[in-house]
C-alpha cells in the first residue's frame, strides 16, 4: 500500500523542499493582525459558519426521515416477530440511498454544483447537505437501533403510533448521543466548508487559498488560529448540550 501510494516522506527533507517550506513556515510569525484584514477574516469566518450550519440543517431535514424509515425498532410488522416484505424492502431501499449519498465526497458534489449554480456559498451548502445527510442518516439509525427496544415496542403494542413511540420512548434514550454526534458533524462541516472554499464555494477557505497562492504565511497563520478557535467553540457547545440533556 505504501508503494502504491508513493509514500516518500524523506522528500520533505531534501534541500529543494526544505528551503521553501522553512521560509513559508517562518512567515507564519507573527500572524497578521491589521484591523482591515481581521475584519475581512471575521466576515469570511461568519460566512464559513453559515455555510456549514445551513448545509447541516438541510442534511438533518433529509437524514431524520431516512433514519426513522430505516430503524427496525419502529416497524409495526416487526412486533409479531416477522417483518413484512414491503416494510423490509423500503428500509433496504432507504439504506441504499444513504450509502449513495455518503459515498460521494462533499468535494465532488461541490465541483458539480459550482458548474450548475456557479461560484459561491450555494454550492458549498448543497454539497454538505447531500453528503452529510447520508452520514447523519446512517449514524442516527445505528444509534436508535442500539437503544433498548422494549419501551418503544411496549408503546406500539398498546396502540401508540410510531411517531409517538419515537418521541416518548426512543428519542429520550438516544437524545444525548444524537446531539453529541450532530454537534461533532457540525464541527466537521465547518472544516469541510473551509476545504470547499478552495474549489470556489466561498468562505474562509477561498480567502486562505488566495493567501497560500501568494505565499503569505502571516495571513494563513491568522486564519489557522481562527479555525482552532472554531473547533474549540464547537467542542464547548457539544459539552454544554450534553450537560443540558443529562
Amino acid at each position: 500500500m505504501l508503494v502504491l501510494a508513493e509514500f516518500k516522506p524523506w522528500v520533505l527533507f531534501t534541500p529543494e523542499s526544505l528551503t521553501p517550506t522553512l521560509r513559508f513556515v517562518g512567515d507564519f510569525f507573527p500572524p497578521k493582525v491589521e484591523p482591515d484584514f481581521l475584519l475581512l477574516v471575521l466576515k469570511e469566518t461568519w460566512r464559513t459558519v453559515a455555510i456549514a450550519t445551513a448545509g447541516l440543517t438541510l442534511a438533518m431535514l433529509l437524514a431524520i426521515p431516512f433514519a426513522l424509515l430505516s430503524v427496525r425498532t419502529l416497524s409495526l410488522s416487526a412486533l409479531s416477530g416477522r417483518v413484512d416484505v414491503l416494510p423490509a424492502s423500503l428500509r433496504q431501499l432507504v439504506r441504499w440511498i444513504l450509502i449513495v449519498l455518503r459515498s460521494v465526497p462533499e468535494l465532488i458534489w461541490a465541483l458539480i454544483f459550482v458548474r450548475v449554480v456557479g461560484l459561491g456559498p450555494t454550492s458549498g451548502v448543497l454539497a454538505i447537505a447531500l453528503t452529510y445527510s447520508g452520514m447523519l442518516g446512517k449514524v442516527y439509525g445505528d444509534i436508535m437501533e442500539s437503544s433498548d427496544a422494549q419501551p418503544t415496542q411496549a408503546l406500539m403494542r398498546n396502540g401508540s403510533g410510531r411517531l409517538q413511540a419515537f418521541f416518548y420512548a426512543l428519542l429520550p434514550q438516544s437524545a444525548a448521543e444524537l446531539t453529541s454526534y450532530t454537534v461533532y458533524r457540525w464541527e466537521c462541516a465547518i472544516r469541510s466548508s473551509a476545504v470547499l472554499g478552495f474549489v470556489g464555494a466561498g468562505g474562509l477557505g477561498q480567502l486562505m487559498d488566495s493567501s497560500m497562492k501568494m505565499f503569505n504565511g502571516s495571513e494563513v497563520a491568522t486564519m489557522l488560529l481562527v479555525f482552532m478557535a472554531l473547533v474549540w467553540l464547537s467542542d464547548k457547545v457539544s459539552g454544554w448540550l450534553r450537560e443540558g440533556l443529562a
